[in-house]
């Protein structure tokens, strides 16, 4: 299978999310105020959300595409999406 091809939007979308828990590191050893960490560690785990939903529906995309062109059948890859998607 060839290797996966995280698109430039994804990958800034992660660093962005790099960014938030380094800040959020610097607040903890800061000694900010606990409402303010959880704040951002909230928008850290909705943008891991989004990140990872938006990886799973291009690799399904993806994967379906090349199934198709193969002749299989997408149900099983569509099932395993959704149980990817179903673990968070």
């Amino acid at each position: 299978m060839e290797p996966y091809v995280y698109d430039a939007k994804v990958l800034n979308r992660m660093k962005r999310v790099e960014g938030q828990i380094r800040a959020i590191i610097r607040m903890m050893e800061e000694g900010k105020e606990c409402r303010d960490v959880v704040t951002q560690l909230s928008a850290a785990r909705s943008a891991l959300d989004r990140a990872s939903t938006i990886i799973v529906a291009k690799n399904l995309e993806q994967c379906i595409i090349t199934a198709q062109a193969d002749g299989e059948d997408t149900s099983e890859t569509v099932e395993e999406a959704i149980k990817m998607l179903m673990k968070r």
